[in-house]
């Protein structure tokens, strides 16, 4: 199958073949059709099999754009997870002008409310500030049609459980659940509120199947200074390439990201007791490449949609098998190479055996002392640790690329309309309303998004015409 055999619409297809999407993977091949078809659906997939367009392309598709109300809900874990799905069906909807907005904690109500006020056709969020905006009433869901459960165990993991059974209860709709685990909690939720569902699985025969290379380092009884010392030695062993180091707390992350540090390795942190702008910008560096190895506690973590993470290191054990299937996600997605490597002590070791029975999988075990012929005085490796990697190309670059955002020095107070703004572009030559994206009228301010390279055209010649009889500012928005 490849996506022109879903019969989608010009403006999806024309999104698809500019991110590069030509041949659906398995979970797209399998959940595609059947939302189209109207089917609830019950999938159990690992994080980076694919699924964030598995259900973003569906919604672009089958959404009515003149409908002002939010039509699509998404529930998500974190606000991390809550803008990167933004962006990608944002870009899987441009040319249809599919608006999105994000709802997620520590910004502020304004801000989300003003959005939720404009047309709004997708609303993604964490259950927590969505049910808060449900409750303020600033969150219509009277026209809701499709609900998306996003990571449904790393929910119930971080207690979401009763805001997500309140929306349940509030919105009649076709239900989508992602979980690449079914803890018993799950299946009585699919139980009570989701009916007739179709059940997929892809999770565990991925996980065999995308080769990633398990190990498990013997690190019983060793001391701090020792195990920062091997963590040293093992990056330098595996020259990684793009790196996650999991610990289970704040202290531990930043006791590790300072040492490495120090010998000169290409190194930042992520825990949850960081400012949210700070976490954001982290994320974005780790996913450009400016950032080679990232350490990290699980809460934080969870939600990283990086397609090409080579190695998950387990410094700090999880304290079930569950959770290092969240964590080894992370690596050998979309069909490359991974390693997922760990240092357990004895009693850890339980959980690797577990681990071995659910995925079916043999797990190496190493000894620590096979690691001390790396000889850790040598600076070239220190100096190839510390440069940066060839940056990578964001798979959006090509849509953003296409997008041309305009400022208009008028809004709402001026009675000014998205209509009047597309009159007086398509009057100009050459442009039609192909060429206009999303239209976002504030009081006094506007801003329209122009696409297939016209921008630098329209912004010059609005910026000497009028729109509805008045001449207005009109620059390149910020």
């Amino acid at each position: 199958m490849n996506f022109k055999q879903l019969k989608l619409s010009k403006e999806i297809q024309q999104a698809l073949n500019k991110l590069g999407y030509i041949k659906p993977l398995e979970v797209q091949s399998k959940v595609i059709p059947s939302l189209l078809a109207g089917e609830n659906m019950i999938v159990k997939s690992k994080t980076g099999s694919g699924k964030t367009a598995a259900f973003g392309i569906p919604l672009c598709e089958m959404v009515n754009w003149e409908e002002k109300a939010p039509q699509a809900l998404i529930l998500v874990p974190t606000r991390e997870l809550a803008l990167q799905v933004k962006e990608e069906i944002s870009a899987i909807g441009t040319y249809k002008k599919i608006k999105c907005t994000a709802l997620f904690g520590k910004v502020p109500y304004e801000k989300q409310t003003l959005e939720l006020k404009q047309k709004c056709h997708i609303v993604i969020g964490t259950p927590g500030r969505v049910n808060d905006h449900i409750e303020k009433g600033n969150l219509d869901l009277s026209k809701i049609k499709y609900l998306v459960l996003d990571e449904a165990d790393e929910m119930l993991d971080l207690g979401f459980i009763e805001q997500i059974e309140d929306i349940l209860k509030g919105v009649k709709a076709q239900t989508l659940l992602f979980s690449a685990t079914m803890p018993e909690r799950i299946k009585e939720v699919i139980e009570e509120y989701i009916s007739d569902a179709t059940e997929v699985e892809i999770t565990s025969e991925d996980i065999k199947n995308q080769n990633i290379t398990h190990i498990v380092y013997n690190a019983h009884g060793i001391k701090q200074n020792a195990k920062l010392e091997y963590l040293y030695k093992l990056l330098l062993e595996n020259r990684v390439e793009s790196t996650i180091i999991f610990c289970k707390m704040q202290e531990t992350v930043n006791i590790v990201c300072d040492y490495l540090h120090e010998l000169y390795v290409n190194v930042d942190r992520l825990h949850g007791g960081m400012e949210q702008k700070d976490r954001l910008e982290v994320m974005s560096d780790f996913k450009k490449g400016k950032v080679r190895v990232l350490v990290a506690t699980d809460v934080a973590a969870r939600g990283i949609d990086i397609d090409n993470v080579s190695h998950v290191i387990n410094y700090d054990m999880p304290f079930n098998a569950e959770t290092y299937i969240h964590r080894i996600g992370r690596s050998g997605r979309l069909d490359n190479k991974g390693f997922a490597i760990s240092f357990a002590s004895n009693l850890e070791m339980n959980i690797i055996a577990d681990v071995e029975e659910k995925l079916s999988i043999e797990i190496k075990e190493e000894e620590l002392s096979s690691l001390d012929i790396v000889d850790i005085s040598n600076h070239e490796f220190k100096d190839e640790l510390y440069e940066d990697v060839e940056k990578k190309e964001d798979k959006l670059v090509s849509i953003n690329k296409d997008i041309f955002k305009i400022y208009i020095g008028a809004g709402k107070k001026n009675k000014l309309r998205a209509g009047d703004i597309v009159g007086a572009i398509c009057e100009l030559r050459g442009i039609s309303g192909d060429d206009i994206g999303i239209i976002t009228i504030l009081d006094n301010t506007s801003y329209v998004e122009i696409l297939n390279n016209k921008g630098k055209q329209v912004l010059k010649e609005l910026q000497r015409t009028t729109i509805k009889g008045k001449r207005y500012k009109v620059e390149k928005a910020k």
